[in-house]
C-alpha cells in the first residue's frame, strides 16, 4: 500500500500553458486547421505530456492486460470465459486486430495475465502477473479485495 501511496503522490498535473503553442504548430502543418479532429486533441495532449511540439517515439509498446471477470456468470458478457485464453494465445501468435495495428506503427505487443481464469500452461511470451483466476462476481459482492486491487495496480 505504501508503494501505491508514494506513486500516487508523485503524479503531477500535465502543464497546459504550452497547449496554444502546440495547437499553433499543428495548424501550420500541411492540412486544414483542425481537420484531424480528435486526433489533434490527442496530439496536443501528448505534446503537453512530453513538453515539446515535436515528440519522438523511438520504441513503442502496446500492453494488453488480460483477465476474466466473475460477473460473467450473470450472463452480461458477449463471450464466455473460455474465449479469453484463446484470445491471449491469438495475440501472442500475432493474429489479433491489435497485432495488425501494432505492425502499422512498428510497436511491440506484450500480453500480461492479470487474472485469466485458466493457467495458460505452456504459453510462452506471456508476462505472468496473475492476482487470481478471475475476479469475483460483483453482483454478489466486491470483485476484488482491497489487497488484490492494490496488487493489481
Amino acid at each position: 500500500m505504501n508503494k501505491l501511496k508514494q506513486t500516487l503522490e508523485s503524479i503531477t498535473p500535465v502543464g497546459t500553458n504550452q497547449e496554444p503553442t502546440f495547437r499553433q504548430h499543428l495548424d501550420l502543418l500541411t492540412k486544414p486547421p483542425g481537420s484531424l479532429g480528435k486526433l489533434e486533441e490527442i496530439a496536443v495532449r501528448f505534446c503537453a505530456i512530453t513538453g515539446t511540439s515535436k515528440p519522438k517515439l523511438d520504441a513503442k509498446r502496446i500492453v494488453v492486460f488480460a483477465g476474466d471477470h466473475g460477473v460473467v456468470s450473470e450472463g452480461v458478457s458477449a463471450y464466455p470465459q473460455e474465449v479469453t485464453p484463446q484470445m491471449v494465445k491469438n495475440i501472442l501468435n500475432g493474429g489479433a486486430a491489435i497485432n495488425v495495428l501494432a505492425r502499422h506503427v512498428n510497436a511491440e505487443v506484450r500480453v500480461v495475465d492479470m487474472g485469466v481464469n485458466d493457467p495458460l500452461s505452456g504459453v510462452s511470451g506471456l508476462v505472468r502477473r496473475k492476482i487470481k483466476p478471475g475476479t469475483d462476481n460483483i453482483a454478489a459482492g466486491p470483485a476484488m479485495t482491497m489487497d488484490e486491487a492494490v496488487r493489481a495496480i
